[in-house]
């Protein structure tokens, strides 16, 4: 039995889903640990493609219990929507259970998510507006609600004394938005009731007891460079997708963790602002888009493209705990002559080489890749199953990542379907 956590490992839209989702084959119960609908996961499977956003992907198997962890936070119009979605494509759903101490998205959280991003300006983070970081917001300021507060009246009515006097002011005098009545969200928390009650999971501490000595894979969202405390502050989410936070977000332990297998593509992607020094603006950066289909699940939005990127991939692998890479999107680069992979960084004003990630992402606009080239295979790699049967320069590529990373290149995707998958 070996209980693994799958990270993303750069800026998000690594492909995850697709990793999950084959591991979760041999997986009893899949947590998902952090995030809420902010993310967007695509799994292709028997010729079909499902998209998720907070289900844990491990739902496409029957039999499989999937479960969202006190470290999520769920917008319940989402949730009912994703849930329905996959009742009508024929998705056994029996298997999900929701802990009742995730988080509540309401809808003053996406109201003031929206502002907060249409008025920021320069301070724009880039977010999705689905109320993630003001939900992440009132759970560390303890004025947040939790799916178990919607089946205690009593609980409900006294949380909400204290949360909407000190919200309804923050709406009106700093944001300008209108304020809530309590029969207004008294209203609302029954219907969510209704949504959730038949997932809401509050023998949560029975069902983590009875699959301890089974096999539990952990599914993070978004990636160790937004990470809230690791990543590119401020433009970041506002949870932990590191390792560590499937200890925090799921309800199980650290000792309940033997591996953490980082998800990255051969490139590198990001969705929304931030700094990215190996960024490309040019007719290769649209050539890596256009191939690699990199548009946001979630919001629709063109990522942002560049070469690989092993100086934030050595820091993921330090502070994310990983203990291997799954490389997606290898066949991107089926047609390309050359391959660069950025090996340290370059301060613009003096020079100076960094090895090592600088942290004040403010600086990072005077930095520049230092790259190493390396050639292309100039081959259709999408059909093959062993590692052996790769081209050589693409095996020496992959082994350079190796090299550079410190940890084994375990898993190889040259395709999206779930067969089109190499071990090592």
């Amino acid at each position: 039995m070996t209980n693994k956590v799958v990270v993303g490992s750069q800026w998000g839209d690594e492909g995850k889903a697709k990793i999950t989702d084959i591991l979760a084959h041999d997986a009893d119960l899949i947590i998902r640990y952090q995030g809420g609908c902010n993310a967007g996961h695509t799994v292709v499977a028997d010729n079909k493609t499902y998209k998720f956003h907070l289900i844990p992907s491990g739902i496409l198997y029957k039999g499989k219990t999937c479960f969202l962890g006190a470290g999520t936070v769920i917008l319940p119009e989402a949730f009912q929507k994703e849930v329905g979605e996959l009742i009508e494509q024929g998705i056994d759903v029996s298997g999900l259970k929701i802990s009742p101490l995730a988080s509540i998205t309401m809808p003053y959280h996406t109201e003031v998510d929206g502002y907060s991003e249409n008025t920021a300006g320069k301070g724009k983070i880039g977010t999705t507006k689905k109320g993630i970081g003001p939900t992440y917001t009132d759970k560390a300021a303890r004025i947040g609600l939790k799916i178990g507060d919607l089946y205690n009246e009593e609980t409900l009515n006294e949380k909400l004394d204290i949360i909407l006097p000190l919200k309804n002011k923050q709406l009106e005098k700093v944001y300008g938005l209108q304020p809530y009545t309590k029969e207004c969200i008294l209203a609302l928390c029954e219907n969510y009731a209704k949504i959730f009650k038949p997932y809401v999971c509050f023998e949560w501490q029975e069902l983590l007891e009875n699959s301890s000595r089974k096999q539990i894979l952990f599914e993070g969202a978004q990636g160790v460079m937004l990470d809230v405390d690791y990543g590119t502050y401020p433009f970041v989410t506002s949870s932990n997708p590191i390792g560590g936070g499937a200890a925090t977000g799921s309800g199980y332990g650290p000792t309940m963790i033997d591996e953490v297998i980082g998800v990255a593509k051969a490139y590198v992607t990001r969705v929304g602002e931030g700094p990215f020094v190996t960024e490309l603006t040019d007719e290769t950066g649209k050539k890596i888009q256009e191939i690699g289909h990199e548009f946001g699940v979630t919001t629709g939005r063109a990522r942002r493209c560049g070469w690989f990127d092993a100086v934030i991939m050595k820091y993921s692998v330090l502070v994310g705990g990983l203990t291997s890479i799954a490389l997606t999107k290898a066949d991107v680069f089926d047609t390309f002559d050359e391959i660069k992979v950025c090996t340290a960084y370059k301060d613009k004003r003096d020079g100076k080489i960094y090895k090592h990630y600088p942290t004040d992402v403010f600086m990072h606009k005077y930095l520049e890749p230092v790259y190493e080239t390396h050639q292309g295979w100039k081959t259709d790699i999408s059909g093959i199953r062993e590692y052996e049967k790769l081209p050589e320069n693409c095996r020496k590529y992959l082994e350079r990542l190796e090299e550079l990373l410190g940890v084994p290149v375990s898993i190889v995707s040259v395709g999206p379907d779930r067969e089109q998958t190499i071990f090592r």
